[in-house]
């Protein structure tokens, strides 16, 4: 076997591992975002999450983990749609965030 030989099945097995560690983290996302969802009475779209960036990251003891943001859609009436992320360092959910409309001041309202 010669040095690239040895890189290729390196490079194969990195592949594996990105591929198998990011399934995890998906489902993890998944229930993340149900679980957010069922807290707010809204319903989680699609019933799944995208990947939209990944990236390295340092936790508070300055390890470097995959930092991965994932999108998702849900609805609070089932005829709308928002928008809602979740950020992931490593295989922990470290932000979830929904962008639910503002209410209007209590002065703008109609009596």
């Amino acid at each position: 076997m010669d040095f690239l030989d040895i890189l290729g099945l390196l490079s194969l097995a990195a592949v594996g591992w990105l591929w198998m560690d990011s399934l995890k983290a998906r489902e993890i996302a998944v229930a993340a975002a149900k679980a957010a969802c069922r807290a707010e009475q809204l319903l989680l779209l699609d019933d799944t999450v995208a990947i939209s960036r990944i990236s390295f990251g340092r936790d508070e003891d300055s390890v470097m983990h995959l930092r991965r943001l994932y999108g998702f859609e849900y609805s609070d009436t089932g005829d709308d749609r928002r928008t809602g992320s979740i950020l992931m360092l490593g295989g922990q959910v470290r932000v979830i965030r929904l962008d639910r409309p503002a209410s209007p001041p209590e002065s703008s309202l109609l009596h």
